[in-house]
């Protein structure tokens, strides 16, 4: 029997009208509601005398039913009273509007029931949740045959939607566990399974709904969070098993005078981790197998630089390059920088984004159709169906978390196995960077080129803002220039924020000498370019924006950022806007003007004030926001965690990564009997995400 494929409406207490209020939890299937874990747990094992309850506090007790009744009150409400008692006292259950309660409880029931104790005279609990241990006639709502899964032990909490409670949810569950446990199907190896000491599927399943004690709940965690990353391990092991059987890509080669040339045409000395990222993509680049490469490092380390050698060797090979940015304000920085060191070496380089003239950009479209084009730069323009290259060799994305999995896919199939470079200048915590791109050989420049950034940064209250302005005229004074940054264009009454709009207006007289710019997303594409231009001239001192300086602004002279309601951005986003400065040799400073409210926006704002290391800035990213948020299907095409969290179980991910790698290894298309049911469960968990080579 294929729990996977019998409906949810087959579980007891379900039928076809319960079974669309489940479909709302996706929990369509009898394995959907075996595998809808609870998100919290409650203990409600301590039971306690009645005399010995505690006021205002949830506990658990058990008694006999002594009386009940229905009373009317004088606003009309109805109330179904239950008294229940043992040998030290007597407390009152109290329904309300809910007479049908009546039948389910008779004189002489032994109940257990958990609840928030109230003293209001008497002790009563309202609404409790309950459980009829023994009862002097039978049948009721059959609650006694649940084995006590409500009260008088650990109790699951699930989440839920409108149309089914937590008792009715829990009872679907239990009753699911009853009818189908003994059809799970393990999947794992039981050399896998000794190897760390895990539970086998069933018994996991029962413990992580119902488990008798932690150490059960515990266990049986281990074991599904362990599945959940040796699918995911194994996905990635395959995808990256296909790439490095392939063995068609464009080979590349390189002479030393080309290397002279185009080292000489930089405007700098590239860093020792540079040198060692371009040495490892020349290794790709030079083989048979397509390049598959994540490229990360701080923002302004010099990723450009290296992705810049490899569009070069792609040029010089007779290989078209492109690269792929998620702004036309990036891609024309990317085109004037690229420009300078390409075009003297013979390479064509040219720009195409959406923001062209119609015949310009039919031009560009005819010259890299025709292979004229050598370099191009864009936006996700470069992705139109119009758009043909004629002998695409490398594809580059630039802060590739900016685009969606399909927009990734589409660009890649525009040429014939090219070799893929993804950067990202956010750096990815090293479990995450296990679980979205452990398919991928990843080259990090730990380096910066002109040594650490010198940036000092300051938290304050919107009461001390005056203060701060006059620091940033000094600075200013010195002949620096620096950004104010607001989180919104206009003015937003229910955000309480001011706006860059008026902010601007205002900081015109406040800094009435000197010279100010706005700069947002609404400007047309050569508005934003010009005023750029202009500030990076040092025509402008100081430039009123928005977050559309996130990514690749690089003004040296910028040595002051003041960032306006900086609890209203994440703490990526922060940490690349204050990338924006601290790029020349001299001190920087970054003002936080915030009033956090919330604990998360608290963590944000103290984490940017006590490191500038965009490492550990990711791993307070991801331990703040979760994994669900960062770990997206939109971008990554791979189902989200459920279970597990990368923050807390990297020793578990470490062991199924290791496995999943080893059993790829051994069996690559997972053919061994011993594997069939391992196989069969991967192709169903990603039939939606992405292609594996594998099929049912």
């Amino acid at each position: 029997m294929n729990i996977e494929k019998i409906p949810s409406r087959y579980i007891k207490g379900v039928g076809p009208r319960r079974g669309n209020i489940l479909k709302r939890l996706n929990i369509s299937t009898v394995a959907d509601c075996l595998y809808h874990t609870p998100r919290r747990y409650e203990d409600r094992s301590n039971i306690k005398p009645i005399a010995q309850l505690i006021q205002d506090e949830a506990q658990t007790f058990m008694g006999e039913v002594l009386a009940s009744g229905i009373f009317r009150t004088k606003k009309g409400q109805i109330i179904f009273k239950l008294a229940v008692g043992d040998k030290t006292a007597t407390i009152y259950a109290l329904w309300f509007n809910q007479p049908y309660m009546k039948k389910y409880f008779n004189k002489g029931d032994k109940v257990i029931m958990y609840g928030k104790i109230q003293k209001r005279g008497k002790l009563q609990v309202i609404h409790p949740e309950y459980e009829i241990m023994k009862s002097s006639r039978g049948g009721g709502d059959g609650s006694e045959k649940f084995n006590k899964i409500h009260t008088g032990r650990i109790v699951p909490v699930y989440p839920l939607v409108s149309g089914v409670n937590q008792r009715r949810l829990r009872s679907i569950i239990k009753n699911c566990l009853d009818q189908y446990s003994s059809y799970i199907q393990e999947h794992l190896p039981v050399d896998i399974r000794a190897r760390h000491r895990l539970l086998d599927l069933e018994s996991a399943l029962l413990n992580i709904h119902f488990p008798f004690n932690e150490r059960q709940k515990n266990e049986a965690r281990r074991r599904l969070v362990f599945d959940e990353f040796i699918f995911l391990q194994m996905a990635l092991a395959l995808r990256r098993y296909r790439i490095k059987s392939a063995k068609n890509a464009l080979t590349h080669t390189v002479t030393d005078e080309f290397k002279k040339e185009f080292f000489k045409a930089l405007p700098f000395t590239l860093t020792k981790a540079q040198t060692k990222a371009i040495g490892q993509i020349e290794k790709d680049m030079f083989s048979q197998r397509p390049m598959h490469r994540l490229l990360q490092g701080e923002v302004g380390s010099g990723k450009t630089a290296v992705s810049t050698y490899a569009l070069a060797l792609t040029a010089k090979n007779n290989h078209q390059g492109v690269i792929m940015v998620p702004t036309e304000i990036l891609a024309r920085q990317h085109y004037l920088t690229l420009s300078k060191i390409l075009t003297p070496l013979g390479v064509e380089v040219v720009l195409l984004i959406s923001e062209m003239p119609k015949e310009k950009k039919a031009d560009t479209v005819r010259l890299i159709q025709s292979g004229e084009a050598q370099v191009i730069i864009g936006t996700h323009t470069l992705i139109q169906e119009a758009v043909k290259f004629k002998d695409l060799g490398l594809v580059i994305i630039d802060e590739q978390h900016k685009f969606g999995v399909q927009q990734r896919a589409t660009f890649k199939k525009k040429g014939l196995n090219p070799h893929i470079l993804v950067m990202s200048a956010t750096p990815i915590p090293r479990t995450l960077a296990m679980s979205l791109y452990g398919d991928m050989d990843i080259s990090v420049i730990d380096e910066l080129p002109f040594g650490p950034r010198r940036i000092e940064t300051f938290l304050i209250s919107p009461a001390q803002k005056e203060k701060a302005y006059d620091f940033f005229k000094e600075e200013v004074k010195k002949g620096r220039q620096g950004y104010i940054v607001c989180p919104v264009i206009e003015k937003s009454d229910k955000l309480q924020i001011e706006g860059a709009r008026r902010l601007y207006q205002r900081l015109q007289q406040k800094f009435s000498n000197f010279k100010l710019a706005l700069m947002h997303g609404r400007l047309k594409a050569d508005e934003k370019t010009e005023t750029m231009t202009d500030f990076k001239k040092g025509k402008i001192d100081i430039l009123v924006c928005t977050t559309v300086i996130e990514v690749g602004i690089d003004v040296r002279n910028a040595s002051v950022m003041m960032i306006e309601n900086a609890e209203r951005f994440g703490l990526s986003q922060l940490h690349q806007m204050r990338g924006r400065i601290g790029r020349g040799n001299f001190q920087s400073y970054c003002i936080l003007i915030s009033e956090p409210k919330t604990e998360s926006s608290t963590s944000r704002v103290e984490a940017m004030v006590k490191t500038d290391d965009g490492f550990q800035i990711a791993e307070e990213d991801m331990a703040i926001r979760g994994t669900g948020e960062v770990f997206g299907r939109r971008q990554h095409g791979i189902p989200e965690l459920e279970l597990a969290n990368l923050t807390q179980d990297i020793e578990i991910l470490e062991q199924a990564r290791k496995e999943a790698f080893r059993l790829i290894k051994e069996d690559p298309p997972l053919k061994d009997r011993r594997h069939r049911t391992l196989r069969e469960k991967l192709v169903h968990k990603f039939k939606d995400t992405f292609r594996l080579g594998l099929t049912g």
